[in-house]
């Protein structure tokens, strides 16, 4: 489908590049380029405890993507895009990193690739900086560094791996550089709970690996306080669906009812009000369920291309969120375009 040729418009919430780890690495400094050898003989960025392609009884042919920003550009052509924002693949796991400078290193290492390769050669790409929590300070100094020198829209909070829940107060300064630069910040799933080698096989962990973490740190992020003190910040929390949110928002307020009232953190229910939470809405049947209760100002529509590899037809995947029966067409037509427009003030 060429852009035209549908009159509504689209934006892409959370498109992913496939970055390796022999691209980035030429992006990092000379000392650790002069050991290229040794550090690519492991994964620069560590999965913990399992491998979510080990087949289970299934060894058909993928199509496993590794798109350059040509065929990236290909696809926002085929289903009629505005823009997409995209998020990383691989280094989606840096929680995991325990040593703070090589996580500095890594973030810068990856800003620059992903400005490289993507952003610089089409202007309907749009990117989202990785960030190394891991040292507070340095995370700072680099959004404002993505931000202000790639015109990245926003940073990615890790959704696990890090020692502490993202609602603590030593990564308080992150979000007040957030809300200071308008930009915002997203809560992305990665599969990288630290307990996946307790299931049985893949499919059984990616049940739970997503969504596990987002409600963990929803739930730290609420009571913690931090969005009480800023008048801006929007948070995101993505590639985990919605259909846990309206739960968790009840179980959540039914708590904070019983915080004296001087200390009671704001609402997740007024946050949404005032248009600062977003979370991506997939497939599910719970959706019209959770824009009844949540309303339809915070979801976000995604391609999530090329992870799903049985999607990779844009114009078919944008063709069946409009054909979906279950939601208005204000709802449709604000989750594919409205809502990422406010969050990400594109």
């Amino acid at each position: 489908m060429k852009k035209g040729k549908r009159e509504e418009r689209i934006i892409d919430a959370d498109g992913h590049v496939r970055e390796t780890d022999q691209e980035i690495i030429e992006y990092m400094s000379a000392g650790y380029r002069n050991r290229r050898d040794a550090l690519l003989y492991f994964a620069l960025t560590p999965h913990h405890g399992w491998h979510r392609s080990i087949p289970a009884n299934d060894f058909r042919h993928q199509d496993f993507r590794v798109p350059d920003w040509r065929e990236w550009a290909g696809k926002l052509d085929e289903g009629g895009f505005d823009l997409t924002v995209l998020y990383p693949t691989r280094f989606m796991h840096i929680g995991q990193i325990g040593n703070p400078p090589y996580a500095v290193a890594l973030c810068r290492a990856y800003n620059d690739y992903l400005h490289d390769r993507f952003l610089s050669h089409d202007r309907r790409f749009r990117g989202m900086a990785l960030l190394p929590l891991q040292d507070p300070a340095a995370t700072v100094k680099e959004l404002r560094r993505a931000v202000n020198k790639y015109a990245m829209v926003g940073g990615i909070l890790p959704a696990d791996g890090l020692q502490a829940p993202l609602g603590h107060k030593q990564f308080w300064p992150v979000y007040r550089e957030a809300d200071r630069l308008g930009c915002a910040l997203s809560v992305h799933s990665c599969n990288s709970l630290r307990d996946n080698d307790r299931y049985l096989q893949p499919n059984e962990a990616a049940a739970l690996t997503h969504v596990i973490p987002q409600m963990r740190q929803f739930t730290n992020i609420m009571f913690s306080g931090v969005m009480s003190k800023l008048k801006n910040l929007r948070l995101g929390f993505l590639e985990a669906g919605s259909g846990w949110v309206a739960f968790l928002v009840n179980k959540i307020e039914e708590r904070l009812e019983r915080v004296p009232a001087n200390q009671r953190p704001v609402l997740p229910s007024e946050l949404l009000a005032r248009k600062r939470l977003y979370f991506q809405c997939g497939e599910e049947s719970t959706t019209r369920r959770d824009l009844e209760l949540l309303g339809d100002d915070c979801l976000l529509w995604a391609s999530d291309f090329p992870h799903e590899a049985t999607r990779t037809d844009m114009r078919l995947l944008v063709k069946q969120h409009f054909d979906r029966k279950d939601l208005t067409a204000q709802a449709k037509r604000k989750a594919i375009y409205d809502n990422a427009k406010r969050f990400y003030r594109l």
